[in-house]
């Protein structure tokens, strides 16, 4: 008896000290993959990086993580435009079956699906801001953006009418969607300008819009759209994501 006591004592020490090894090196492993992924996306702050499951080293002996989640707090994608960036930001995204090297250099997951935000601000900034001409000597361009309700946005379009000193405003409610990794905004009715017509065609020059974002971290794609409160809320996807190297 006294020696079944004795090895079950061993087995238990030996089983802490087992999630004790487990645990530091899990940690050890989150830190060099997050320092790993700062440098190769040339990111200002480190991302945080947490390798989900147990034990962790079973999966270093299989050279296989099943389960990894990175998070990103802001992100400056390209826009398609020369020079441009546009704020992404609070990246989240899953990571699953990512094999990598031994010293985490590199590291790739089969597939990849998450979501980020694009403020209504970061948004407007890179909109057709600059007074477009609709023809017959109105000019039209977007001054805002915010939430509509329902999934749309509501978009500000400020129209300049000739003969009259004073700007016309109205808001245009608009669907969000996504084709080709660019988000497109579209008004779904356009109201008439007081007392004046104007063909909606022209009107929509200035309400309708679209953004590319390219180059989102390890090659993931925009998948869907959808206007929230505080932003347009994204959901991306991806398969053999680079998480670094």
């Amino acid at each position: 008896m006294r020696a079944l006591r004795i090895l079950l004592i061993t087995l238990v020490v030996l089983g802490v000290l087992f999630v004790i090894v487990d645990r530091v090196a899990v940690h050890f492993a989150q830190g060099e993959a997050a320092g790993k992924l700062k440098t190769t996306e040339n990111l200002a702050s480190t991302p945080d990086v947490s390798i989900k499951g147990f034990p962790f080293l079973t999966q270093v002996a299989s050279g296989t993580l099943d389960d990894v989640h990175v998070g990103i707090k802001d992100y400056d994608a390209t826009t398609g435009t020369t020079g441009k960036t546009i704020r992404v930001e609070d990246l989240n995204a899953d990571m699953k079956d990512v094999t990598f090297t031994g010293d985490y250099s590199s590291a790739t997951a089969q597939t990849a699906t998450g979501t980020a935000l694009i403020s209504y601000a970061e948004l407007l900034k890179n909109a057709r801001t600059a007074p477009t001409d609709l023809g017959l000597g109105f000019t039209g361009q977007v001054v805002g953006l915010s939430d509509g309700g329902n999934g749309k946005i509501k978009v500000a379009v400020e129209v300049t009418v000739p003969g009259v000193s004073a700007h016309q405003k109205v808001d245009v409610l608009s669907s969000v969607t996504v084709k080709d990794n660019t988000v497109q905004v579209h008004a779904d009715n356009l109201p008439k300008l007081g007392g004046f017509s104007l063909a909606e065609d022209r009107l929509r020059q200035a309400s309708d819009f679209q953004q590319a974002i390219d180059q989102l971290p390890g090659g993931i794609k925009l998948d869907k759209v959808e206007a929230e409160k505080d932003g347009v809320e994204i959901a991306v996807k991806g398969s053999n994501v680079r998480l670094a190297g």
